[in-house]
Order: structure tokens, then sequence, then C-alpha cells
């Protein structure tokens, strides 16, 4: 382990920015990258926690922040892709975090979160499915047709692979959502600001 080993890694997470993520094929250019799209799984994933009650949400941040970090080195692949992809992602994150002050501890996170067998991993992979339902109510109201395409595999998602209840409700709860509602019906300047006066 040596500080310019980290500093190799710090940079090598930088470059998450540019990873985009396959569902892009499918969708449009205007689809989120691999960062953000683990930063709202964070987020996704401290939400379900609260409900689920869950204790130790520092542990699932780190889960959720390492769950897709192998796509650093081995790529995102979507479910048309996966039929054709073979994807070393064990040795991509192990070489990913060799040598890091950060190794012995996220590879056994990440490790845990494809065991799904702990109710943080598997808050996280809720998180991360819930991740693609929200980007899909997204792009449902930008005028893209896939969305409403898809809803037969996201329902299958939903009933088949969803682990919480909370995650179950959340996915509930987007169908019937406007994605807009946060600015549009939030503290803003028409509802409780100058246009008021």
């Amino acid at each position: 382990m040596s500080l310019s080993r980290d500093i190799d890694f710090l940079f090598e997470i930088g470059t998450l920015r540019y990873v985009q993520r396959q569902w892009r094929q499918f969708l449009n250019p205007d689809f989120e990258n691999l960062s953000e799209h683990i930063l709202r799984v964070t987020w996704i994933a401290l939400v379900i926690a609260k409900h689920e009650g869950a204790q130790d949400t520092g542990k699932i941040v780190k889960m959720a922040l390492v769950h897709d970090l192998s796509e650093s080195r081995s790529v995102d692949v979507h479910y048309l892709s996966r039929q054709y992809t073979d994807r070393h992602e064990k040795k991509a994150i192990a070489d990913t975090l060799s040598n890091t002050a950060v190794e012995k501890e996220f590879l056994q996170l990440w490790h845990e979160y494809e065991k799904r067998d702990s109710l943080e991993a598997k808050i996280v992979k809720d998180a991360d499915n819930i991740d693609v339902d929200l980007e899909l109510k997204e792009q449902k109201v930008r005028g893209f047709q896939l969305p409403d395409d898809w809803q037969k595999m996201r329902n299958f998602v939903a009933d088949k692979k969803l682990y919480t209840k909370t995650a179950k409700k959340m996915y509930a709860a987007i169908q019937k959502t406007n994605p807009n509602n946060w600015h549009i019906k939030g503290n803003n300047r028409f509802l409780a600001g100058d246009w008021q006066k």
C-alpha cells in the first residue's frame, strides 16, 4: 500500500464520469453515466435503508459506492449484451482496488454485494434496480417510447428481482409520479416566492 497507488486509484475513480452506461444504446445519449448512477444508487439505498430500519447506513453507503466500480474496467452490459459478453468483474474489481488503502474493506463489501446474502446487499441491489426505473420515468416525460415498451420487463423486475418491501413500494410509486413534481410543486417563486407578492 502506497500513497502513489492511492492517487492512481483516485484518478481512475475520476474516469467514471466518462464511462457510459450501455442503456444509452436503447434510450438516448442523454442517459446517466456510471458516476451519476453510483451517486443516485447511494441515495436510493439510504432512503430504502431508513424505511427498512437498517442500522448500518455507513456500510450501505460504502457498498453502494463500490457496487459497480468494476465497470471502470469491465464495462457495463445491458440485458441484450449479457447474452454475448463474458465479463471478468472479479478480476476487474481486484485490479482496481489492488494495493490501495481501501482494498481489503471494499473488496470484501463488493463480494458481499454480489452474494446478496445480507440486508445491506439486498438494499443496494434494490437501489441499483430502482435507479433504472427513475431514469426510465425521466426519459418517458421527455417523450421517449421505450419506457412503455419495457413496462412488462420492468414489472417482472419489480415482482421477482426486488428484495425489500420498500423497493417494491417505490417501484409502484414511481409509476404514478411526475419526475418534475420536485420543482413544479415545490417551494418556487410562483407558489411561494416573489410572484405571490
